[in-house]
């Protein structure tokens, strides 16, 4: 809503709608593709997972066509690209309910090459069948239709099958004939259990098949890679101009592959995408991994979770992350970056005004490190949607910051502060703020240290909220009395109340549980029993 001037009316502006609403819309648009209809009698329902490919995807098409139109012709408040969005979507929508479920029996999902309905991208995809090692024999056969003349198949996913040499040798000379038509690969997990050579042998061919190709999309994940398997994908990596999305996840890249990884990517200025969850980089691989994000000015989602990253190499994260203005997604969790790393992604996070989701936790940053990063959110992120904080040790102190940062957040619809020591004075604190907070929809305050007081203020300050979804506050320190009273404020929403099974009405948590054991033990070493 923009105000031109004191003297003159409010102007909406309808267009482009914000990112909220577009996944409202993705939303609607799965739920009708999995719900029984007329069009489903005869055509069938979409399964979960397909159905979301095909609603972002229709989502996508229609924003574009209609994003197009309005920069063609802008008619002020953007009411005719709204109504260009809508009908385009439910064009497509119908059209794939028509079309019906691709899936075969056995789990596979192949488009035929006489299937055109848009938003058809036509994915050939076999990771949906058992798990197994594939040869030459079976790769003829289970390849057979990116043979087919005139194919459309644009994207490919080998992965949950092992490819053996033989297998790989067939699918390179199919991949060759299909390389200038491919946009999106996925070679996750399609080598398990081969011997090293022979892994080597099979990503060195299959690098080879794809060298040249304009991917936007490669997915690398499960290989257990290392620095020789990010070096045999050499030849396609080194290729790749075009890539918007590389996913890298549970790889067992070191340092040293992490260097490789950041020598084999020559461009990352269309990069938006980048995950490299589960590895052992350590603070050294992540100066090369920051070499890489520092290069990725378009990056909107970045995911570096679980990689052994310690103060230096957050702190290489984090200044890298301050080239990257437009990013909406950040997964930081389960490094070690303490107050030092915390510090330093607090400047990074002034210059984020398009962040909506957020996941810091298992950082060791404490209460000073999470107060410099929600004072720097207050001023920044406006949109923010998600704020992930568990396991950061972060007690009352740092409430107040957190409950400015909260009031600034009108989009915020979750908040995760689990496993930190909050007890009722932050509860209470911050209890106070989301009273106000609208649009939010899921808390979670578990393991805190909370008793019957704190539980109380922060259950009837949610309880009310028309489109509240879900509180948990399970193991912490509430009495039977008061677990009673939790539900009956909650008795006209149950589902909205998490379970209580691990609340301790004794207030002793595990630590404390787990002292006590050690004492009483140690004092019954030197217990004499009389004859």
């Amino acid at each position: 809503m923009e105000l031109n001037s004191q003297h003159k009316p409010f102007s909406i502006k309808l267009w482009p709608p914000s990112q909220n609403t577009r996944q409202t819309l993705v939303e609607r648009i799965t739920n009708n593709l999995t719900t029984k209809s007329i069009f489903a009698e005869k055509y069938g329902t979409l399964d979960k997972e397909e159905a979301e490919e095909n609603a972002k995807r229709i989502e996508d098409v229609a924003f574009d066509a209609a994003n197009l139109f309005y920069d063609k012709e802008p008619d002020g408040d953007g009411g005719s690209a709204v109504q260009l969005y809508a009908k385009e979507c439910s064009k497509l929508l119908l059209e794939v309910l028509k079309r019906g479920p691709s899936k075969k029996d056995n789990g596979e999902v192949v488009a035929t090459s006489d299937d055109t309905t848009a938003p058809h991208v036509s994915i050939f995809d076999i990771s949906k069948g058992q798990r197994a090692f594939i040869e030459a024999d079976e790769a003829h056969e289970l390849l057979k239709p990116l043979k087919e003349p005139g194919n459309t198949f644009t994207k490919i996913c080998f992965s949950n099958r092992s490819f053996g040499v033989g297998a790989a040798l067939v699918a390179q000379t199919i991949l060759v004939s299909l390389k200038d038509q491919l946009k999106e690969v996925d070679l996750s997990d399609f080598i398990a259990g081969r011997p090293e050579a022979e892994a080597l042998d099979v990503m060195n061919i299959f690098s080879a098949a794809l060298e040249g190709s304009a991917l936007k999309y490669l997915n690398l994940s499960d290989n257990a890679l290392g620095e020789k398997g990010v070096r045999a994908f050499g030849a396609l990596l080194k290729s790749q101009n075009c890539l918007e999305e590389l996913y890298l996840m549970n790889d067992g890249i070191s340092k040293e592959a992490a260097r490789a990884v950041s020598d084999l990517i020559p461009s990352t200025e269309k990069l938006k995408v980048l995950h490299f969850h589960n590895n052992m980089t350590g603070d050294e691989g992540a100066l090369a991994i920051a070499e890489v994000v520092k290069r990725s000015h378009f990056l909107e989602d970045f995911r570096c979770s679980s990689t052994r990253i310690g103060a230096e190499g957050g702190v290489a994260l984090s200044d890298a992350l301050g080239n990257c203005a437009g990013i909406k997604k950040l997964d930081l969790r389960d490094n070690m970056f303490g107050v030092e790393g915390g510090i330093s992604l607090s400047k990074a996070l002034t210059k984020h005004a398009e962040l909506r989701e957020i996941y810091l936790s298992y950082l060791n940053l404490e209460d000073e490190g999470i107060i410099a990063i929600v004072n720097a959110l207050k001023e920044s992120a406006p949109h923010l949607e998600v704020l992930e904080m568990n396991g950061n040790d972060i007690t009352a102190d740092a409430v107040p910051a957190i409950a400015a940062c909260l009031e600034a957040k009108q989009s915020l619809v979750k908040l995760i502060l689990a496993e930190n020591e909050l007890k009722d004075e932050g509860t209470i604190q911050l209890s106070k703020v989301l009273e106000g907070r609208i649009q939010l929809k899921e808390i979670d305050l578990s393991s805190n240290q909370i008793s019957w007081e704190g539980a109380q203020k922060l259950a009837l300050s949610v309880v009310q909220k028309a489109g509240f979804k879900f509180l948990n506050i399970n193991g912490n320190f509430i009495s039977d009395e008061g677990i009673d009273e939790l539900v009956d404020i909650f008795k006209n929403s149950p589902d909205r109340l998490g379970p209580l099974d691990d609340n301790d009405p004794d207030g002793k948590d595990d630590d404390e549980a787990e002292g006590s054991e050690d004492e009483l033990e140690s004092k019954m070493k030197n217990l004499a029993v009389d004859d």
